[in-house]
């Protein structure tokens, strides 16, 4: 378990599965902490695992949350471990996770840490994978037009195959509401019929985020990006988290203009489960998974 404060107000926490209408502060919390969530994250992830998005209460005012959303019968992620800045230091932030961690059973759990958490959940269980850098800015254009097409419905089912290389579990719910989400763009990479990659860039309360980022290639993934960049509008600002497993695509991220602006660190407990790791050139959400 992560470690913190203790005092009395912890007895008195109530801990409840949230509705998405109450998640939305929750989502403003992690603006607040500029973490820079999508427009329309919450109604796109919370009908994934409505039972999964946890709140603390004091009274009538929420204090604390997580979410531990099971995504399949073996995997589940956790985020949003956050405490209202005015009550930190209390133990609320324990006594939460506490009531909100057995939502996942037995399943393996991942999560992106911090690097100030990252103990935090070593000792909680949890085992480092690989590290993300987040890149922001706003990109050069690319020379020449990008290979990538737009998604039609006719890609539906090689994107729902493809995403399931990519990902611990089968989540192609949640994807029909990711590709069709207000604002969300969508490209794809077809090399002789062949889907080889396909990528989502989306509004968010500073910019636009690119994620998932997912192809068989660096040369794909650059014209994935370039794509979804110029999709996204000229001067648009760009954040995209690109794992350490993905080199090329963090040099691309340089070379089209962005910085590095912060860091994570992915981290399982249990079985770390099997995904096309050479293919992730973006993360969905660090948030979410």
């Amino acid at each position: 378990m992560p470690t913190s404060g203790t005092s009395a107000p912890a007895h008195e926490l109530a801990v409840a599965a949230a509705s998405v209408e109450e998640w939305r502060l929750v989502e403003q919390w992690a603006a607040d902490e500029e973490w820079n969530p999508g427009l329309a994250d919450t109604g796109c992830f919370h009908p994934t695992d409505p039972a999964g998005f946890f709140t603390g209460r004091l009274g009538d005012r929420t204090v604390s949350a997580v979410s531990v959303v099971t995504y399949s019968d073996d995997y589940a992620f956790l985020g949003y471990y956050l405490v209202h800045p005015e009550h930190r230091g209390q133990g609320l932030g324990l006594a939460t996770w506490r009531a909100a961690v057995p939502h996942a059973g037995t399943r393996t759990i991942g999560l992106d840490a911090v690097p100030a958490q990252k103990a935090t959940y070593e000792r909680a269980g949890f085992a480092a994978a690989y590290e993300s850098v987040r890149y922001a800015g706003r990109p050069a254009p690319a020379d020449g037009p990008s290979s990538a097409e737009p998604f039609t419905a006719g890609h539906r089912d090689a994107v729902l195959a493809y995403d399931r290389t990519c990902f611990p579990a089968d989540r192609r719910d949640f994807l029909a509401r990711w590709l069709a989400a207000p604002g969300h763009t969508v490209r794809v990479v077809l090399r002789d019929g062949a889907l080889t990659g396909y990528g989502v860039i989306r509004p968010a309360r500073s910019g636009h985020r690119i994620g998932p980022l997912f192809a068989d290639t660096a040369e794909d993934a650059a014209a994935l990006f370039d794509a979804l960049a110029a999709a996204a509008g000229p001067g648009t600002e760009i954040v995209v988290d690109v794992p350490e497993t993905a080199p090329a695509t963090q040099e691309l991220a340089l070379a089209r203009g962005l910085v590095p602006v912060s860091r994570s660190t992915r981290m399982y407990t249990g079985a770390v489960p099997p995904v096309r790791q050479e293919r992730i050139h973006g993360t969905t959400s660090l948030e979410l998974g």
